[in-house]
């Protein structure tokens, strides 16, 4: 059976509905709150459980409420947890999100101790697939190292010193609009699509291997056959963009998991991401595989 290693954070999110960004010294009283697990290696391995890979998640949470309820969701949804690593010295990394019913933005909040990592660890599996955040750089080296044979994929979303470390290690660095304009310093303008093909081809040759940008609603820049193209999003009604990026990247890691091509692939994920903000909580808005089945064969 495929399986896929996922490494990196997990959180616990709480998620407020709001109709606009509050103002400051006001109370509000709210109508709507929602609590689940969170973090982009986490999110992205509770989307391939539930989309029926083996998959198991490696990360550190607290030995505490929090860390407790991620360990049994991930159990519920069918991720090995024999990885995941509960330490009583640190708080489970909390996230506290507002989510803007107008526009489906999202502001969040979150909170991490700053010595909070992963001990050492010994992997006994053979993952096809290896999904890593940056969150554990070490571990995640490591997992590349002992498995060279892997498909290795990032979740780009910062750029800080050991995330573009991992970049120059992996088959498919998969990166927010963000990341790829702070790494190139090229602004990207959706009207200028020069802007885009420039950051794609920058990020090309500091990596040299497979660049795939998301693009927020627009969608995702990627190459196939030399290339260099763009993948629209779906049209959704967007109420919580919340862990949008991290489902994107769940669905891509599925699909190069289960071997198909890149066109496909990136079109699962596409279409995994824009389904995803149709509900709020970013876990809790993870679409079931044949949702996203039948709007593929709806767009193909």
């Amino acid at each position: 059976m495929k399986s896929i290693l996922s490494i990196g954070h997990a959180a616990y999110d709480i998620t407020i509905s709001v109709d606009d960004y509050p103002k400051e010294n006001l109370k509000y009283r709210v109508d709507n709150k929602v609590e689940c697990g969170g973090g982009p290696a986490s999110n992205a391995a509770y989307l391939t459980a539930k989309w029926g890979l083996k998959t198991y998640f490696a990360g550190v949470v607290g030995d505490d409420l929090y860390g407790h309820k991620i360990e049994e969701e991930f159990k519920n949804i069918g991720v090995d947890t024999t990885y995941l690593q509960k330490n009583s010295e640190y708080s489970t990394t909390n996230s506290f999100i507002l989510a803007n019913r107008k526009n489906g933005s999202r502001t969040i909040f979150s909170y991490r101790p700053s010595m909070m990592k992963m001990e050492n660890i010994d992997f006994n599996i053979e993952p096809k697939l290896i999904i890593v955040d940056g969150q554990e750089p070490e571990i995640s080296k490591k997992a590349f190292e002992q498995f060279p044979n892997a498909i290795k994929v990032i979740d780009a979303g910062r750029d800080k010193p050991e995330v573009i470390e991992l970049c120059h290690m992996v088959d498919y660095v998969a990166c927010s609009k963000d990341f790829a304009e702070n790494v190139t310093n090229i602004k990207i303008n959706y009207t200028y699509t020069n802007s885009i093909v420039e950051a794609y081809k920058k990020l090309k040759e500091m990596f040299n291997t497979n660049i795939i940008i998301t693009l927020e609603d627009k969608g995702c820049v990627y190459e196939n056959n030399g290339n260099i193209k763009i993948m629209p999003s779906i049209k959704v009604k967007s109420v919580d963009s919340t862990g949008a990026g991290d489902i994107f990247h769940g669905g891509l890691a599925y699909a190069l998991a289960s071997d198909f091509d890149i066109e496909k692939a990136v079109k699962y994920a596409n279409i995994a991401g824009a389904l995803s903000v149709e509900k709020v909580g970013g876990r809790f808005s993870i679409p079931d595989l044949k949702d996203v089945e039948e709007k593929y064969e709806q767009y193909k």
